[in-house]
């Protein structure tokens, strides 16, 4: 029996990712975009209109429909976080790093995991994911430590957690799996223990064979038992200052062998910006021609790369511009939050693209534009969901206090309305005032007189 239709229709929004100076009537039946209408001006709303500024966020019984006024305010495709490590998230205070060094991390993490119980575990990748979808992002997709040297207790531990805490938040995000097969053994056993996993229900494969000391026959490895269960990878590569590590480039040739084309994923890619443009040029050149999807993660390398240099200190981001340029799919992403590898950070997609304009000198209104694709459309693709504004796709979405692009990455809105599929997740609370009434009037004064929103006709 087909059960009562939900509609959802928005009027006066902004979509600043698809034209600018013009507001939009967007339709969804289901959770799903039926249509998205450019506007004539602003529309005046109708008695049936909610503002959306004021709305509590409470969504209408089944069978009836929700009219809401944005007012101006942008309208973005939701986040898609297309690489974090959401069992390490807010470990820092049991494991530490004195150096600051990716070395230092990898192994103390490493030491740590036998004493992680699946409770703890799941309790922290629980807290990381809610916090990031809470900022906006519906799409996670989460390595995972994979300590099969541990043995296979430990290293299922962390899988049984994650496919718990995926089902659990089924509702309200979509979450990908890939754990990390282990660089430096990745012996039968440890091959077969992945594969379990792959029965069990995780996404696809990961690791990190540039640290491995045959970094060639391990991805062969892990296309091999990728290819078997039609799975998609995602490999951590080249996290390094070592303008001679260049997996990156073997890994590109692998997916052209396979014809795996949208398939798979590099991550990190630091060792680009070490080396010169001759070399680095062939290897972009590679990863467009094979389809690999590639994610930046500045945060967190801002904060590992260039640790043993001396003035002049690399920080150790990858050629966004460059890679951009090439046609390769470039997503932004969080990497760590609060571990040894990263003491900072909160899941907040929006800081990160922030972080991505800063670290690869893109300001100019293009440049800013693409830092929002980054964190949206792009990594969208890069996972293989379908993500945007448009008929037939899911009303996965967030709408922010603010109306331009600009404004997005000047202010950090924290006033965000969280929606998927149709259901808003967050609504947030009222915009504070000031207590003060002399305050409170030139406040008022201020943000009337300067406005980032300009008229629209």
């Amino acid at each position: 029996m087909k059960t009562s239709s939900r509609s959802l229709r928005i009027v006066n929004a902004a979509l600043p990712l698809r034209e600018e100076r013009a507001l939009f009537t967007l339709s969804a039946e289901d959770g799903v975009w039926t249509a998205v209408e450019r506007q004539e001006g602003a529309t005046v709303s109708s008695p049936e209109t909610t503002p959306l500024d004021g709305w509590s966020g409470e969504m209408p019984p089944a069978g009836n429909s929700l009219r809401l006024d944005a007012g101006g305010l942008a309208v973005l495709p939701a986040f898609v976080d297309a690489h974090m490590h959401l069992d390490k998230a807010f470990s820092l205070p049991k494991v530490g790093n004195v150096t600051g060094t990716l070395e230092e991390a990898v192994r103390s993490y490493a030491a740590a995991v036998p004493n992680f119980s699946k409770d703890e575990l799941k309790a922290r990748m629980m807290r990381a994911a809610l916090q990031a979808i809470s900022y906006g992002s519906t799409t996670l997709r989460t390595h995972l430590d994979f300590h099969v040297r541990h043995g296979r207790e430990v290293a299922m531990r962390t899988i049984e957690a994650a496919l718990e805490v995926k089902e659990a938040l089924a509702p309200y995000a979509t979450i990908q799996l890939f754990p990390m097969l282990p660089y430096f053994d990745l012996t039968e056993e440890a091959l077969d223990t992945a594969a379990e996993a792959l029965r069990m229900g995780v996404t696809g494969l990961g690791g990190a064979p540039h640290l491995s000391p045959e970094p060639e026959p391990d991805i062969d490895r892990v296309f091999g038992l990728a290819e078997r269960y039609g799975c998609p990878i995602d490999l951590h590569a080249d996290e390094s200052d070592n303008p001679s590590v260049r997996t990156a480039a073997y890994i590109a040739r692998k997916t052209l062998d396979y014809g795996w084309s949208g398939r798979v994923t590099a991550g990190h890619l630091c060792s680009l910006a070490a080396m010169a443009d001759e070399d680095a040029q062939p290897i972009i050149a590679l990863l467009a021609e094979a389809g690999v999807g590639a994610v930046t993660l500045p945060g967190a390398n801002l904060y590992l790369q260039g640790r043993h240099d001396r003035f002049p200190v690399r920080r150790g981001v990858t050629r966004v511009k460059e890679l951009l340029a090439a046609g390769v799919q470039l997503a932004a992403a969080s990497d760590n939050i609060h571990d040894p590898f990263h003491p900072f950070g909160r899941g907040d997609l929006l800081l990160i693209g922030l972080v991505t304009a800063y670290a690869a000198h893109m300001g100019s209104p293009a440049d800013i534009r693409e830092a929002l694709r980054m964190i949206t459309t792009y990594p969208a693709a890069v996972v293989g969901v379908r993500g945007g504004i448009e008929p037939g796709l899911d009303a996965d979405f967030v709408v922010l206090d603010a109306a331009t692009p600009e404004e997005l990455l000047t202010m950090l809105p924290e006033r965000r309305w969280v929606w998927r599929r149709g259901r808003c997740l967050r609504a947030p609370a009222p915009r504070a005032e000031w207590s003060g009434c002399a305050l409170r009037a030139y406040w008022a004064d201020a943000c009337e007189r300067v406005s980032f929103r300009e008229e629209r006709g």
